[in-house]
């Protein structure tokens, strides 16, 4: 029996749930779903620039866990920039809280 799926801790929503090539219509193009716990992964690692370690804590999760986050969103990323295809941000497991809080 495969384990349940523990909530990831996220900060903040994006401010944007769609991205796509510019001059092609959405309906043209094969649409890849980046959860937003995934979202949250690549936030902390890439934009605020924290080490696995911490960004596994701000998370909730192992170290472990958020390194199978991280490189699930970097391979979906990749796909989407060197394929041309849309971003949809949704869904994951995940509860929301402020920053500081626990």
């Amino acid at each position: 029996m495969v384990r349940p799926c523990s909530r990831r801790r996220i900060m903040r929503l994006p401010r944007a749930v769609c991205f796509r090539p510019v001059g092609v219509p959405v309906k043209d193009l094969e649409e890849v779903i980046l959860t937003l716990d995934e979202f949250e992964a690549i936030r902390l690692a890439d934009a605020e620039g924290f080490y696995q370690e911490h960004a596994a804590r701000s998370m909730n999760v192992s170290r472990q866990t958020f390194g199978r986050i991280i490189n699930s969103a970097r391979h979906k990323v990749a796909d989407i920039l060197s394929k041309g295809k849309a971003l949809r941000l949704e869904g994951g497991v995940f509860f929301l809280t402020m920053e500081g809080e626990a």
